[in-house]
């Protein structure tokens, strides 16, 4: 499965410099956030793939006008081919804002997911907006990342966590890549990042027992 991730800034080539045939292959198009409604409707209408989302911390607007033609993953799990989905949108609270999560918020919205985690037997990529604490983030209030991202990682293994917040043009503090030491490879896809999922290789599943236990007294 060929999934396109885009994240933080409108690719020029996918959009201004579009030419038909450009998303062919492309099964999936995950967005990690801060992109113009426009870009991400323009996306799902040229392609033949669903469009799953997470708000950015400047993506006022989708509160009262989300991308049409798209699906919002924002504490959610939406499932693709088999392929389990989870999604937590926004960055840390230094301004107010629909999307501006302080770390004791974003645990209660991990909190309100695990039913959902049960549900479904766990997750197979994480698609967030902000990185995870350590992994990618940089010292500033805005840019840091979320400890509870790694909580999730610890208990649940999931193959992937993608996100984006932390641009290309930051320099050195900018990572691609990153193996967390949950063995979830974390992704920052600023812009674009073109990732080849085997969806055939079968997902890691729990039993609802096996989750309560891990979940029961998490996110607190």
């Amino acid at each position: 499965m060929k999934i396109l991730v885009v994240a933080d800034t409108e690719s020029k080539s996918l959009w201004d410099y579009y030419r038909p045939g450009k998303l062919d292959g492309i099964d999936l198009i995950l967005s990690c956030g801060d992109l113009k409604a426009a870009y991400l409707e323009f996306l799902v209408t040229m392609s033949h793939a669903p469009v799953y989302y997470v708000p950015g911390n400047h993506d006022e607007a989708y509160h009262t006008q989300p991308p049409e033609g798209c699906e919002s993953l924002d504490g959610n799990i939406l499932v693709y081919k088999g392929v389990r989905i989870l999604g937590f949108g926004g960055a840390m609270r230094y301004k107010d804002g629909p999307y501006m999560r302080s770390e004791k918020e974003m645990r209660r919205c991990l909190r309100k997911a695990r039913r959902d985690i049960c549900l479904f037997g766990g997750f197979d990529l994480l698609v967030t907006h902000a990185p995870a604490k350590g992994y990618g983030d940089m010292d500033d209030l805005p840019h840091h990342g979320y400890e509870c991202f790694n909580e999730l990682l610890d208990l649940i293994h999931p193959e992937y966590m993608l996100h984006g917040h932390v641009h290309a043009d930051y320099g050195k503090e900018f990572q691609r890549e990153t193996l967390h030491p949950s063995g979830t490879k974390i992704i920052n896809a600023y812009e674009t990042y073109l990732l080849e999922y085997d969806e055939k290789k079968p997902g890691r599943f729990y039993s609802k027992g096996e989750l309560i236990k891990r979940l029961w007294h998490s996110f607190r």
